[in-house]
């Protein structure tokens, strides 16, 4: 499977380039950004791309008033834009001189500041669109595609795309290194590699539980705020979602903590050393790698919801709770294709005002076990919440 997989995010990336002066594409590295907008390039019309790691590049932009000057009438595209915070100031004294509509297109993989900064800088004048590794609507359509390998490989595309397993193995212990080593200390942060992956090891072995923030503070021998900061830093990166309780007007006490997942099932299978998808069926992590896979999934194709997870300490659960305005939705996720579900998600339905319930399974069609609660696949569910 190799060439370039038409992304969902292209039709909104020319709509607010007609609409704002700048657009902010967001997303972890190495997830498609700058594919996507070279893929683009004839239908945004002139444009310019700079990625601000190129010295060469960087150079242009020693007088970067001037450089927009000279190109009034293109559209500059500057990747790796957190490399460069003090161009916010710069690019706000730009467009508000020229008022144009897509003048910059800003791409980058770190969200705390570029948000910060752009948000202070830019208010009003930028919209902010996340692009995320490969979601199961953009390439479940490809020739060839095989739901288990996209599970078991994640979605960064040259993962996804890779020849074989082993192929795709290397690209994300790569990623993994890279990431560790070199990412993070761009941002400017002090941690040391050992600790920052042990902890990021820590959270894969620990998949889809309750966050114990003090445990892994006693293992890393570091405090309880230090791990929190750690966590927030993966979060920042896009590697890792901290998924929050249901914070509803219930009388039943509920979980305060939030859950924590490795975003993406490749990186997790990779941190757990996981070679194969015959090694994942015989791996403790198997339930919970299909549960994170499938809440990544769904939460990144249905931006406009908010998601959740209600645990009470009478035993009801439920691994996710899509809402909207009024509109609640259960889903379990379950990885076998002839799901059952315990007495605790029934129980959990009539604690939640819910509209519907799911069970996301890796099956072939959907089909209703009671009034208004269904059996389906990821993709059955995303493309029902989208009509509703």
């Amino acid at each position: 499977m190799h060439g370039y997989v038409k992304r969902d995010a292209e039709p909104v990336v020319l709509k607010d380039l007609r609409n704002f002066p700048v657009v902010a594409i967001l997303g972890p590295r190495q997830c498609g950004k700058s594919t996507l907008v070279k893929a683009m390039k004839g239908r945004i019309g002139a444009l310019i791309y700079l990625d601000l790691e190129s010295p060469s590049d960087l150079r242009k932009l020693s007088d970067p008033e001037l450089f927009f000057q000279a190109n009034k009438d293109t559209t500059i595209c500057l990747d790796e834009i957190q490399l460069r915070p003090e161009l916010f100031p710069v690019l706000r004294s730009i467009v508000d001189r020229s008022g144009r509509k897509g003048q910059a297109l800003i791409l980058g993989s770190a969200s705390r500041n570029l948000i910060r900064q752009g948000s202070e800088s830019l208010a009003g004048r930028i919209s902010f669109i996340e692009l995320t590794p490969f979601v199961t609507s953009e390439v479940a359509g490809l020739p060839g595609y095989d739901l288990l390998v996209h599970w078991f490989r994640g979605g960064y595309p040259e993962s996804f795309l890779a020849d074989d397993d082993d192929a795709s193995n290397r690209w994300r212990q790569n990623f993994l290194r890279t990431f560790i080593e070199r990412d993070i200390p761009q941002l400017g942060i002090r941690i040391t590699a050992r600790n920052l992956r042990r902890l990021i090891t820590m959270l894969a072995h620990s998949q889809g539980q309750l966050l114990n923030s003090s445990k892994l503070a006693a293992s890393l021998g570091v405090s309880y705020h230090t791990v929190r900061d750690y966590i927030d830093l993966f979060e920042q990166a896009y590697v890792v979602r901290a998924l929050p309780p249901h914070e509803g007007n219930l009388k039943k006490r509920t979980i305060k903590s939030p859950k924590v997942y490795i975003r993406d099932s490749g990186l997790l299978h990779s941190l757990l050393e996981i070679g194969s998808f015959n090694d994942l069926l015989g791996h403790p992590v198997f339930g919970a790698s299909w549960e994170a896979f499938g809440i990544e999934m769904i939460l990144s194709e249905l931006p406009d919801w908010q998601g959740s997870f209600y645990r009470a300490s009478t035993g009801s659960e439920i691994d996710l709770l899509l809402a909207k305005g009024k509109k609640r939705i259960a889903v379990e996720l379950k990885s076998s294709r002839a799901p059952n579900v315990t007495r605790g998600f029934w129980n959990a339905l009539d604690d939640l005002d819910v509209t519907e319930g799911w069970i996301v399974a890796p099956v072939d069609e959907p089909y209703f076990i009671k009034e208004k609660v269904r059996v389906g696949g990821i993709l059955d569910l995303v493309r029902h919440v989208k009509t509703v």
